[in-house]
């Protein structure tokens, strides 16, 4: 009994021993000619283990050196052996590693290869993503094992894919065959370039059949992709441009206030939830993940407060001078812009997405929802109900549309049609304050933030309709679905010029906009 213990014991040991990372391993990956080193590479990661890994992570970072035929691995000054860990001196004469372009590649896709073992999902995810449209067969074998092993059916799936990708170059008629059929199902861009390649090089009129075939079926998918991509993009961006105009939809649609600095006023609620991030970090590094939901009311205060003091000390005089108030509003713009550049800087600064935020859907082959985008377009829904039902249902609401159907009567009924404005007007700057916080988790904050949107926000309400929240959704939308296909079919200046063009030709023929006023507020 004793003597099968051993036995089995030193079976282990053995087999233990034949997976780990090699001196003559390490000294074929790090010294001699390319193409040698790159066979070396792909024959240790066929049974690599967590010494490979960080061997092959040390040659990626550069912190290689080599004397005459020993390898060492040189990190703060000191150096290890890669295959013991034991310490060692680096001699005078040691030289770097020298990686080309072409062994970097190998080694980037060596640590894909070894990802595909890991334990982290995410992890395996990330190495599938790096190794889609590979076909050197070299790596079958690795790709083979991390096939048997996966227990994800949607990683499964990928790696049968680029499984397939592979055995597209296989020397087997038959094996080139199943590939070709398989790749069908496939719906990567990089599954259309390995056809095309193949096809050009292809002799057999049945696989090259069967290739034009499942050439044709990956085009149509990526097509509906790109089709669908098109429509989230315009989703994505019509949904940004409502929150922009929502707030605009009160203070130019109910109150009649050409506002030139509703853009800075978006810029304002971007910088608080820029400000909100770094005392996260500062003072709750644990809860990083939340302070977005902390920006939220910060940037609504913060812009409803600036708001509420520009209708308080200048728009209040202004009333029914729309020209003055257009150069009045202008010139605060200007103010804002400098002031925050004065207290901030003139660069941009950048705003981090929390964790649950980052990354996205994988719908489709060339199709991925980002979670960012897609927090925004129903954060956007939020803010339209809670708009909605602020104006209909409450009682600030009801004098918001009294005041803006009928000032006097209003007046003489008791309502304090100065207070009245102000809420109104701190109301539609918080929620350009909630459209800069959205802002802010899809690309930089700087002090040109607002200019970028004050245009199309104007139109949107224009176009929507004056005063209708109803038309300021539809247009919204339809604005940004219409200027994402039109860049994708005649870039994105020409887009801008067509959508504008269409708005004045829409404008002339509706003066309106889409919902037009109706009863008494239309004879105002």
């Amino acid at each position: 009994m004793l003597i099968r213990f051993l036995i089995l014991a030193l079976a282990l040991l053995l087999a233990h021993s034949a997976h780990a990372l090699s001196a003559d391993e390490a000294r074929g990956i790090a010294i001699g000619e390319t193409e040698a080193r790159i066979a070396a590479l792909n024959k240790a990661i066929a049974t690599a283990d967590d010494k490979t890994a960080a061997f092959l992570q040390a040659l990626a970072d550069d912190a290689v050196k080599i004397a005459g035929d020993k390898v060492f691995v040189v990190r703060d000054g000191k150096g290890t052996d890669p295959v013991t860990g034991a310490a060692l001196d680096v001699p005078d004469t040691a030289e770097d590693v020298i990686n080309n372009n072409m062994v970097r590649g190998e080694l980037e896709a060596a640590q894909a290869g070894l990802k595909l073992f890991s334990r982290d999902e995410k992890l395996r995810r990330e190495g599938i993503k790096v190794l889609q449209g590979e076909s050197d067969e070299s790596r079958l074998a690795l790709i083979e094992k991390a096939f048997a092993a996966e227990t994800n059916p949607q990683l499964k799936e990928q790696l049968g894919m680029i499984r397939s990708a592979v055995l597209l170059n296989s020397g087997d008629k038959g094996k080139r065959l199943a590939a070709a059929t398989a790749l069908a199902q496939s719906g990567q861009s990089s599954t259309k370039t390995l056809l095309l390649e193949r096809l050009k090089v292809e002799t057999e009129p049945d696989v090259k059949a069967t290739l034009a075939a499942t050439l044709r079926t990956v085009e149509a998918a990526l097509a509906w992709g790109d089709k669908l991509g098109a429509m989230f993009s315009g989703i994505s961006l019509g949904s940004i441009l409502l929150l922009v105009a929502l707030g605009l939809a009160i203070t130019y649609g109910l109150m009649g206030v050409i506002n030139m600095a509703h853009g800075e006023l978006m810029m304002i609620g971007a910088y608080a939830t820029y400000v909100v991030q770094g005392l996260f970090q500062k003072y709750l590094p644990g809860g990083f993940d939340w302070y977005l939901l902390a920006s939220v009311p910060v940037a609504f205060l913060a812009s409803a407060l600036m708001g509420a003091a520009l209708e308080r000390s200048v728009i209040r005089f202004l009333y029914g001078r729309p020209l003055e108030t257009l150069l009045a509003t202008w010139g605060i713009s200007l103010m804002l812009m400098q002031l925050v550049r004065s207290v901030f800087g003139a660069q941009n600064v950048g705003v981090e997405n929390p964790s649950w935020m980052s990354g996205g859907w994988q719908v489709m082959g060339n199709l991925s929802l980002p979670y960012n985008r897609l927090v925004i377009i129903g954060f956007a829904a939020v803010v339209l109900l809670g708009v909605a039902l602020l104006i209909s249902r409450t009682r600030l609401g009801l004098f918001v549309r009294g005041v803006t159907q009928n000032r006097p009567i209003a007046s003489c009924m008791g309502v304090n049609t100065a207070r009245i404005d102000t809420y109104a007007f701190a109301l539609g700057s918080g929620i350009a304050g909630l459209a800069g916080c959205a802002l802010s988790q899809v690309g930089n904050v700087g002090p040109d933030l607002g200019q970028g949107y004050i245009v199309d926000s104007f139109m949107v309400v224009v176009l929507g309709g004056v005063g209708q929240l109803a038309g300021t959704v539809y247009a919204a939308l339809g604005l940004g679905v219409l200027n994402k296909f039109l860049e994708g079919w005649a870039g994105a200046v020409l887009a801008k010029i067509a959508v504008l063009v269409f708005i004045i030709i829409f404008i002339q023929k509706r003066p309106q906009g889409i919902f037009a006023m109706k009863g008494r507020s239309a004879e105002a």
